[in-house]
């Protein structure tokens, strides 16, 4: 930890501390609002730092002091904040220090205090203030020249301002037909290059499929090997559903096929692919045939964007709010589901959502396929920073709700779109019947010979 006493208050201090700063690397200058002694004040100053300032418009949410540092503990830890440098030290308090200090040993960030001090009783003031905080392993440096040395040099290539704004390249209408005709239909109707957008998409969800297939659920090795014993297997054995585990194993693989899909054609393009492929393997996939009138991933759903994700971060400053956003945004679900998320819903990587809804309506009745939903990339630091900040509130167990505060009542419902800015089509589907990857269904087939072929046609559109 260091302090730097800027003992000509130089303005060339305070401004190659703030052009040192680089949120996107782990770097943040903190600049404490003045004339305020509150530890909410600083805390709100920190995460504006942090690029998330959306506390600032009129109506948004409060948040008191605990809730506020907690907040800037779980965004420092979900981020990878490394380096912090706080301006305007010698303003302050004790209580405002020894935030700080805890704050430095929950996230072992280096802490640097500028001191903008150029009377001698401002500087004894803050030494007694930081013993006061008990932080008392500090590393003085003083003049001008030798503080500037220490802040360093200016970051480079430093981003400013929202990502760009996002494209897809949309699909052409696809038409509604079931697996097996599917793609020669897309061949016939669609000119050279829509069968080309279409066919890759396809192509995605059948080579995922194959793929997941051989490394989660691989096929057993037949046990019986005369004809006469495969005939007999042929025309005696039906169809075996999938059991529970696999039934979870498909809805969790079908939801990160098509959670980042642009639109429900690209979804209906990978699904029928991922048909096809696990048809290859002698798996029947059955989806619902009214797939784009359910809701669900790919669905109702936003692809989670730099842009999106950017938009999140800076309009909900609090860990909660901003998971709960984005998990509406890519469930496409319901809100009453979605509020029955408890902190053990989460694995520990944050890369599922696990919600038990039937065992918590149906208490004691056998257990049923949970709702699986991944969670992509880019939202996994929201919801690790959401599990830290429900984890560190007082009186918090695992099986409490993670987004409870935010859907409970529908005036909180709507203040969270409000400040999320952000347009979200699940609210506005009926989810009259479940989402469309918890109705699908898997069945073994037991066939001596594959119910389709191993290798995709080649299908050229100048040979129509």
């Amino acid at each position: 930890m260091r302090l730097l006493l800027d003992t000509d208050d130089d303005r060339t201090v305070h401004r190659a501390a703030c052009a040192w700063a680089d949120a996107a690397r782990g770097k943040i200058t903190a600049d404490p609002t003045p004339n305020t002694t509150s530890p909410a004040y600083l805390a709100l100053d920190v995460l504006r730092a942090m690029g998330r300032a959306g506390f600032s418009h009129q109506g948004a949410e409060r948040m008191s002091t605990d809730p506020a540092w907690r907040a800037v503990t779980c965004w420092s830890l979900a981020t990878g904040i490394r380096e912090v440098i706080v301006l305007r030290a010698h303003r302050l308090t004790v209580e405002r220090l020894r935030r700080l200090a805890a704050w430095r040993t929950e996230t072992n960030i280096r802490l640097t205090l500028v001191a903008h001090a150029p009377e001698g009783a401002d500087v004894r003031r803050l030494v007694e203030h930081l013993a006061a905080a008990q932080l008392t392993d500090m590393v003085h440096v003083g003049g001008t020249v030798e503080v500037l040395a220490a802040i360093g040099p200016a970051a480079t290539d430093r981003l400013t301002g929202p990502p760009p704004s996002d494209h897809a390249q949309p699909l052409p209408a696809v038409p509604r037909a079931s697996v097996a005709a599917f793609r020669a239909q897309c061949w016939r109707r669609q000119n050279g290059a829509d069968f080309a957008r279409t066919d890759a998409q396809y192509r995605a969800g059948y080579a995922a499929a194959r793929i997941w297939w051989a490394r989660t659920l691989p096929l057993k090795p037949p046990t019986s090997t005369s004809a006469e014993e495969t005939d007999h297997l042929t025309e005696s054995t039906e169809p075996t559903p999938f059991g529970l585990r696999e039934t979870e194993a498909l809805r969790l693989f079908l939801s990160r096929l098509t959670v980042l899909s642009p639109s429900p054609a690209h979804t209906v393009a990978r699904v029928r692919g991922a048909q096809a492929g696990l048809l290859t393997r002698a798996v029947l996939l059955n989806v619902p045939d009214d797939l784009t009138r359910r809701a669900g991933p790919g669905i109702t759903t936003v692809p989670l964007t730099p842009r999106t994700v950017h938009t999140i971060t800076t309009h909900l400053p609090n860990p909660l709010r901003a998971a709960a956003i984005a998990a509406l945004l890519f469930t496409g679900t319901a809100s009453p589901l979605l509020a029955m998320t408890q902190i053990a819903s989460i694995d520990e990587e944050a890369t599922q959502i696990a919600i038990d809804r039937d065992a918590r309506i149906n208490i004691g009745a056998p257990p049923t396929p949970r709702h699986l939903y991944t969670i992509p990339p880019r939202a996994r630091p929201l919801l690790a920073a959401a599990l830290e900040f429900r984890r560190r509130t007082p009186r918090t167990a695992p099986a409490h709700g993670l987004f409870a505060n935010c859907f409970g009542t529908t005036p909180r419902l709507n203040a969270l779109i409000a400040d999320a800015g952000l347009a979200v089509p699940a609210l506005n589907h009926p989810h009259t019947t479940d989402d469309w990857h918890t109705a699908a269904r898997g069945w073994h087939l037991h066939t001596p010979t594959l119910p389709a072929p191993d290798v995709l046609a080649h299908l050229s559109p100048g040979c129509r």
